[in-house]
């Protein structure tokens, strides 16, 4: 059943060769999310590899801006948990920490509210791609501030040549696709 879900999923997934840049080239989710059948796939099939890695001990799923966003929720729902919002900076009320990071063509901050995680707390961080892994690095960078256990990332696509996975480490990292 996993390999027929993971092919669903895989098919619903789009490349464009020299977009946003040439030599560049964009693995677009949005097939995948005009198709309730594939995303639901995609769904099931991330939260049956956390449930079979971390049984019961993940408190929250935290999705990142803003794709994430996509994710987060969904697969919190379907584990039966709450899903914290790791945002770009400036967008949350009340107390927040930040990061700043490098992108691959700039600079970016990301944010948490301060009261999003309790001393402690596990949590997942998910996203839809990783690249160069600084999303995800800020972002764990963010929980270990709030002194919750950063369990795992997790995405759906990973493109493997960009080697963000390295740059996570010593944070497990899963993705159901990857590409170079």
């Amino acid at each position: 059943m996993a390999d027929s879900e993971l092919q669903l999923v895989a098919r619903r997934i789009r490349s464009f060769p020299d977009f946003p840049t040439p030599g560049v080239v964009f693995r677009d989710i949005s097939p995948l999310l005009k198709d309730p059948a594939s995303f639901r796939a995609a769904i099931g099939l991330l939260a049956r590899h956390l449930k079979a890695t971390h049984g019961g001990r993940i408190d929250y799923i935290a999705g990142l801006d803003s794709r994430g966003f996509l994710f987060g929720p969904s697969l919190a729902q379907e584990l039966g948990l709450g899903c914290v919002l790791i945002r770009k900076r400036g967008k949350l009320p009340g107390p927040t920490v930040w990061a700043s990071y490098t992108l691959e063509y700039g600079k970016a901050e990301l944010e948490i509210q301060k009261d999003a995680v309790e001393p402690g707390q596990s949590v997942v961080v998910v996203d839809d791609l990783l690249a160069t892994g600084g999303t995800m690095h800020a972002a764990c960078e963010l929980l270990g501030r709030l002194q919750a256990e950063v369990l795992e990332c997790v995405s759906l696509v990973e493109l493997t040549s960009l080697k963000g996975r390295e740059r996570l480490a010593p944070v497990p990292f899963f993705s159901l696709l990857q590409y170079e």
